[in-house]
């Protein structure tokens, strides 16, 4: 696998320092193809998850979700404990730990998901949900706004007091401070001068 830079700003030359595996959920519940929907489900509430991946061998296979035991099951009368895993799973996609958390929703969009498998070195590591990427967007859209502002020079004060992630580390500095083109926390800026 080819690994892909960060996404950048095209506007604003800035990235999304907020990546998919800061948010992810792990580990990964899992269940086997020809587990029954009846065993799924049990499991999905005892342990308060809307999904299981499906796993052959230790590679996912596929997804069952919530939505897939309603639409496929309950829907059309059929007894959970009459059906398999792999009767009613659907197809995991994926997102490389890496990646920014604004593709994860593009490819969540995109395919018109509610869940992501969440790969690290050809392993599925993680899940991320629509509800994860919602619960960060608020931050996210606050700390590019602001840097945003900076950059045009409508921020009145000191760039030393700006919160958010740095673009060296990729570390939360509440003393970030802007210097040509990039976002650096205290630590990187006394590294950077070194």
């Amino acid at each position: 696998m080819v690994k892909k830079p960060i996404r950048q700003h095209g506007d604003a030359n800035m990235t999304t320092r907020v990546l998919v595996r800061d948010i992810m959920n792990s580990p990964v519940i899992s269940a086997l193809p020809q587990d029954t929907v009846k065993d799924i489900s049990i499991r999905m509430k005892d342990e308060r998850i809307g999904s299981i991946i499906i796993m052959e061998a230790e590679k996912p296979v596929g997804i069952v979700t919530d939505w897939d035991i309603v639409s496929k099951a309950v829907v059309k009368d059929i007894k959970p404990s009459m059906l398999k895993a792999s009767d009613i799973m659907q197809e995991l996609r994926t997102v490389e730990g890496e990646e920014g958390v604004t593709e994860a929703a593009r490819i969540l969009r995109q395919h018109n998901i509610k869940r992501l498998g969440v790969v690290y070195k050809n392993r599925l590591v993680g899940i991320i949900s629509t509800s994860d990427v919602i619960a960060v967007t608020p931050d996210l859209v606050d700390v590019i706004s602001e840097k945003a502002a900076i950059i045009r020079g409508e921020v009145g004060r000191s760039a030393g007091n700006i919160s958010g992630y740095c673009d060296e580390c990729g570390e939360w500095s509440d003393l970030l401070k802007y210097e040509e083109g990039t976002f650096t926390c205290e630590e990187c800026r006394g590294e950077l001068s070194s």
